[in-house]
């Protein structure tokens, strides 16, 4: 600091430079921490390359890496390019002398500062922008390898007659590279604009012009650039109408053209992309004229026609044209989008038929042996049961069944059997001593298969099982039944080498075992060590003694993670299952090919679509790509992962989906034949879920082929809540065995309801054969329930198990104690026109913690029974012994008449006894304590008068006394304030 005076100053410190062992320490500690930053980027990098060559897929990371670093240099290099040349002719235009002002004394400070570094602040600042552009560009690899890769779709947009691939795989990439030229003259004339100013071509307060000729000429230059690029803008808006969402009264996710696109916004694009054209050739005409006048001119008229023509012109036809007769105007476009939205969702061929809903048959019983013939009723429902499995069949701690299980379907002796399955997976929160080695080494894998039938139980309520104990035995045959790979195998293991892995655990004690499996990365390398180590965060990898010659790490371990590394193109579905194919467990997943540009086709988001009662309640069942809006979809990919091995396998199979065509010539040799699927895989192949939600939900509206019906909104369903739970959350699908009307024999399928919108009763009924490798694989089936009457939906059949006096008290009877009642699947069978409803019931009873099928539910005609087997209710709906009929429609209440008696005393005062009872009912609702205390003396009175003459009539048919029965306990009125006395406890027919 300079000497200011007013004193002596106290002595002068000089600063010197650090010694040479600081400067020798620092410059270490620098080298260390740049080689640290650089081997950990190295680290990420190489463990992913070994990765994808041990499962030998390393094409999909070369492929992908190549792609990303190519768009990243060469975008970079050209937003770099144009924003240097751009600063650089701006510093070569400037005038040689500035004008002499305030203004540009206080910028020569800012022009000699900055004069010894101009070519180094040129360079940093061209460096930046090209890392930020080509990081942007790297992200677009889907959509370049779609446009260089692209394959026809066959198809023509109703429009503008282009095929359907423009949209989907051109048009993205010239989106992309509009906008990336809108950025790349948006920073350039932002940087020649900044040098302009800097060097005095373009002045703010200085006399004179306020901007030279040439920084006239170069700016207007750059203007007319970015209007050129606003003229292409509007020339693809024109074909962006064609996959353009708007909101409409029809839909909620409308897409294409309406009568006001076609008649006002597509001739308004027009009309500005000629205005934009001429626009930008008068700001190219400054290079003569030198003059911002006419560009000036051309550009407020260019914005003023944006405001006129591409809004207000349209806003009056929509005002003036289409809301008088709305109806006859949009009805040409919206056929239009009915066609295209079945075409893009596979639903053009859903075959609709109507049907009554109620039987033909007048005497019941004769359908009861055609129930077999239409359906394996499954009253073992896999969302339910896996508690029970676990209790069963974990037989260690350290192993684990999914929340919810599997339906698949095996022969045994020759007949196709729908089967409720689970892998007994590790599960390393069962370990009872949590150690790095136990964690990583020795527990390493679970163990085996653990099926059920699906169409029966056994006489305690539990699952008949057909492969079982551990090691698992059955009906499966044998099998590698170690499980290294499953859906709750998220942590790595080391395999293979000195340390022993825990195999099971007999009579005899534990058994040991070294895995000899192909799969996992060698460790063998300390440069794979040091990569896993930093990779992983674990140093002890780098140095442990648990680890030498073949060791081998494993992770990456659940199915849809590795089919999704593996094919990062597509979409998984969230249910993947297991199989046993041969001597080997496979996981069979479900993959889509998906797309944003199907013209016309509405849209719909994914994760909401597939959303269901199960997905909201368990952790394990994903919805698919949550955020994800597509408007076309394919399940076009079967991938398997072998459960020892984890060996991935794609197949195509789809073989006209022009999408999966375009990713395999993007990544070739990755996707094998659908001929190669073997016979005893397709046994196991099914139609996948979530697809079949995706079409179910377009079904609610796009099941109506004319325009008139869909505006009218008429026709709308909606898929019910599940009525067997209190998540509120869509009924899921369910897989079952069974035949449609017009199918000759049953079939596996995925079975769905449908109700009006906003309404409880059936609408229609869908099914989808299921059954991979028939002829009749993907057929969708709909049967549409007549809308002059109305059939009970799944909300009111359960409304009408609950509300029954016999089977509420017996309801409440399994709830005593500590006891929880759950409700499984309630299934529909089209049975004889009308409808068969089945629903299991399971109880958790005092000490035990899994559930018990103790009860199954049955609906049919009105008639409902509640018994402990299936036989035994099917037996009492179809028969004429205790069947309860179905009390008439009534919005109002859900009142039910007493059982049926031959008596005819008994049934006149059990008529009576329910009157009272109601009446009770309503006096508590008002209050009027009065009247219920009348009611429930009248209850009494009739009761006493039942009992009384059933004892009569049990006399006369005996010949001698004999107690009555008599109502129970629990039921008796007068013993409590309670209201839930039961007129019809004391019989039960």
């Amino acid at each position: 600091m300079p000497d200011r005076g007013g004193g002596p100053t106290g002595p002068r410190i000089r600063v010197g430079r650090p010694s040479r062992r600081v400067r020798t320490l620092l410059m270490t500690l620098g080298v260390l921490a740049v080689l640290a930053m650089a081997f950990t980027m190295f680290a990420g990098f190489w463990t992913d390359w070994l990765w994808y060559r041990s499962v030998d897929y390393s094409s999909v990371f070369t492929t992908t890496l190549s792609t990303k670093i190519g768009l990243f240099f060469v975008f970079g290099l050209l937003m770099a390019l144009a924003v240097g040349f751009n600063i650089w002719l701006a510093h070569r235009l400037r005038p040689p002398l500035s004008a002499m002002s305030m203004e540009q004394q206080s910028l020569d400070r800012y022009r000699m500062g900055i004069a010894p570094y101009k070519k180094w602040l040129l360079l940093g600042i061209t460096a930046l922008v090209g890392l930020i552009a080509g990081a942007s560009a790297s992200g677009q690899w889907r959509t370049w390898l779609m446009w260089i890769n692209g394959v026809s779709f066959g198809q023509k947009d109703p429009q503008f007659h282009l095929d359907v691939s423009f949209y989907a795989f051109d048009l993205p990439w010239y989106r992309f590279l509009l906008g990336f030229g809108f950025a790349a003259t948006i920073l350039s004339l932002i940087a020649a604009a900044l040098t302009h100013y800097l060097y005095g071509g373009l002045r703010v307060t200085s006399p004179g012009a306020r901007a030279t000729a040439a920084a006239t000429g170069h700016l207007s230059v750059l203007l007319g650039i970015f209007v050129a690029l606003k003229a292409v803008a509007y020339w693809l808006d024109r074909y962006g109408l064609a996959v353009k969402s708007s909101d409409f009264k029809a839909t909620d996710n409308w897409t294409g053209l309406r009568y006001v696109d076609a008649n006002a916004y597509l001739p308004a694009k027009t009309i500005l992309f000629c205005i934009a054209v001429i626009c930008a050739l008068l700001f190219f005409a400054t290079l003569w004229r030198r003059t911002w006048q006419l560009p000036v001119i051309g550009f407020g008229l260019m914005v003023l026609s944006a405001i006129l023509i591409g809004g207000l012109y349209p806003a009056i036809v929509q005002k003036f044209q289409v809301q008088p007769n709305e109806q006859a105007k949009e009805a040409p476009y919206v056929e239009k989008n009915l066609k295209a939205t079945r075409e893009a969702y596979g639903i053009e061929g859903t075959q609709v038929t109507d049907y009554s809903g109620t039987s033909k048959t007048e005497d019941k019983t004769t359908l009861r042996d055609d129930v077999a013939g239409a359906a394996s009723i499954r009253v073992l429902d896999p969302n339910i049961v896996s508690p029970t499995f676990q209790q069963l069949q974990q037989i260690r701690k350290y192993y684990a069944f999914p929340t919810n299980l599997d339906v698949d379907r095996y022969s045994v002796n020759g007949q196709d059997q729908d089967t409720v399955i689970g892998l007994r997976e590790l599960n390393l929160a069962g370990v009872d001593k949590q150690n790095w080695i136990n964690n990583h080494f020795r527990y390493t894998h679970g163990y085996g298969v653990v099926a059920a039938k699906g169409t029966t139980a056994d006489a305690d309520g539990r699952p008949a099982f057909t492969e079982s104990n551990l090691p698992s035995e059955g009906v499966l045959g044998k099998y590698e039944q170690r499980i290294y790979y499953g859906e709750k195998t998220t942590t790595y293991s080391i395999v293979g080498g000195p340390q022993k892995e825990i195999d099971y655990s007999d009579d005899q004690g534990e058994k040991t075992t070294s895995y000899t499996g192909k799969s996992g990365v060698n460790l063998s390398s300390p440069v794979n060590r040091a990569a896993y180590a930093v990779a992983f965060g674990e140093p002890q990898i780098l140095y442990s003694g648990a680890i030498g010659e073949g060791s081998r790490i494993l992770y990456n371990r659940t199915p849809k993670e590795r089919v999704e590394a593996v094919a990062p193109w597509l979409t998984i579905d969230g249910d993947a299952y297991p199989a046993v194919v041969g001597d080997r467990v496979q996981w069979i997943v479900d993959a889509y090919t998906t797309t944003n540009g199907y013209p016309y086709a509405s849209r719909t988001t994914l994760g909401d679509t597939t959303a269901d009662s199960l997905t909201a309640t368990n952790n394990n069942r994903a919805v698919v790509a949550q955020q994800n809006q597509v408007n076309y979809i394919r399940n076009s990919v079967k991938a398997t992962v072998d459960a020892y091995t984890g060996e991935v396998k794609l197949y195509q199979w789809d073989t006209k989906d022009p999408v999966l065509k375009t990713w395999m010539n993007a990544f070739p040799g990755t996707v094998e034949k659908k001929s190669e699927i073997s016979t005893a895989l397709m046994a196991h192949l099914r139609y996948p879920q979530d697809l079949f939600k995706v079409q179910r939900e377009l079904l609610t509206r796009y099941h109506v082929k004319d325009a008139t019906t869909f505006l009218s909104g008429s026709e709308v369903w909606q898929v019910p809540n599940d009525p067997t739970n209190q998540s509120n959350d869509a009924v899921p699908p369910y897989y079952l065995s069974m035949k449609m009307p017009d199918q000759k024999a049953q079939a596996f399928s995925l079975t769905t309801t449908f109700t009006p919108n906003g309404r409880d009763n059936l609408s229609a009924f869908m099914a989808v054969d299921s059954e991979a490798g028939t002829s009749g694989y993907g057929k969708i089936r709909v049967l549409k329930l007549p809308t002059s009457t109305t059939v009970d939906g799944p909300k009111q059949v359960q409304s009408q198990f609950n509300s029954e006096q016999d089977i509420a008290e017996s309801i409440r009877l399994l709830k005593g104690g500590d006891s929880e009642v759950e409700y499984g699947n309630l299934l529909t069978v089209p049975l004889d026109g009308g409808l068969l409803y089945v629903e299991p019931v399971y109880v958790r009873g005092g000490g035990l913690k899994y559930p018990l099928l103790r009860k199954v539910l049955v609906s049919y005609g009105g008639v409902t029974a509640f018994e402990d087997s299936l036989d035994e209710a099917l037996n009492k709906v179809f028969g004429t012994e205790g069947a309860t009929p179905k009390p008439p429609a009534d919005d109002g209440g859900t009142t039910t008449p007493p059982p049926a008696t031959g008596n005819a005393t008994v049934q006149e005062a059990l008529q009576d006894a329910q009157k009272a009872f109601t009446a009770g009912q309503e006096a508590l609702k008002k209050p009027d304590w009065e009247a219920y205390a009348k009611a429930q003396a009248d209850l009494e009175a009739a009761l006493k008068r039942a009992e009384d003459a059933q004892a009569a009539a049990d006399n006369n048919a005996n010949g001698s006394p004999s107690p009555s029965s008599s109502p129970s306990a629990s039921a008796k009125p007068g013993t409590s304030a309670s209201p839930e006395p039961s007129p019809s406890g004391s019989s039960s027919g």
